[in-house]
């Protein structure tokens, strides 16, 4: 039975997510929160929200038959799921274009309020990006599956432990000297992760529907300013070298071997393109 006030979560055990689940909670949304491992994640997921609202269900095979079992008792769906590296069993195609694309349209057959995709800014430019591509395939793709389907395009979203500035702070404590890609001159407009949740709540309140909202904070930092920041956040000092682009290349190859790595060479792609409003 569809509960008119419950949200089927995708994604919920990242910052974002925890994030949500806080907000809906606390103001009476009853939220089904989706996780591959309800051994390892369901109790963390549990700490987070209003006591009786939330319920964590374990999903491990994305098919048709288990997504509709549990749209079906929802009215709103929230997809947050996403990848910032490639690994043996994620790929970007995989994560940001297909299950968006199946996601939206199981929504559409089960005729969900609201279905909101969170997919990120900047990534029209960066066409030499796999991550870039995927996410904008993605957000087209669940366009012209479901109509109603609302696009948020955040800029980095930072909070205690995000993965952006965690593995900067990595890569600060282990090296001598920090490189600067690009100069360090690519800007960004990060937006802390409780703003951005006040923003989805705020969708959902207001029923909006069918749209594209860019999410930024209230500063353009360089990346320069946001390495200048966290050394000063750690009390630590480094040398900042701008690096040559086929150093930094070398750099992110040897980086990306790592099991969980600190800078890859898609993403040092990335870091050409500024992260800001788009101005449309």
């Amino acid at each position: 039975m569809k509960n008119q006030d419950s949200i089927l979560l995708f994604g919920a055990s990242g910052q974002i997510g925890k994030s949500l689940i806080r907000k809906f909670t606390k103001n009476n949304y009853r939220v089904i929160a989706i996780t591959r491992n309800i051994h390892r994640k369901g109790y963390q997921l549990k700490t987070q929200s209003n006591y009786g609202y939330l319920e964590v269900e374990e999903l491990n095979s994305f098919s048709e038959e288990n997504i509709s079992s549990l749209m079906r008792r929802s009215s709103i769906c929230i997809n947050l799921i996403g990848i910032l590296y490639e690994k043996k069993k994620n790929h970007f195609k995989t994560i940001h274009t297909d299950l968006p694309s199946l996601l939206s349209k199981i929504a559409k057959k089960n005729k969900i309020k609201q279905f909101i995709h969170v997919s990120a800014l900047g990534i029209e430019v960066a066409t030499d990006s796999k991550y870039a591509t995927s996410k904008l395939e993605g957000e087209l793709k669940a366009r012209k599956n479901f109509e109603k389907t609302l696009v948020i395009k955040p800029s980095i979203v930072y909070s205690v432990d995000d993965n952006f500035t965690t593995n900067l702070m990595s890569l600060l404590s282990l090296l001598p000297m920090m490189p600067l890609y690009y100069n360090g001159k690519t800007k960004f407009t990060p937006i802390h992760v409780s703003d951005l949740a006040n923003i989805i709540f705020e969708v959902v309140e207001k029923k909006i529907i069918g749209d594209t909202i860019e999410c930024v904070g209230p500063e353009v930092l360089t990346f320069k300013d946001m390495i200048l920041k966290i050394l000063k956040s750690i009390k630590k000092k480094r040398l900042l070298v701008p690096f040559p682009l086929f150093l930094a290349n070398i750099s992110a190859k040897i980086f990306q071997m790592m099991p969980k790595p600190l800078i890859t060479t898609d993403q040092l792609k990335l870091l050409k393109y500024d992260n800001v409003l788009s101005g449309k």
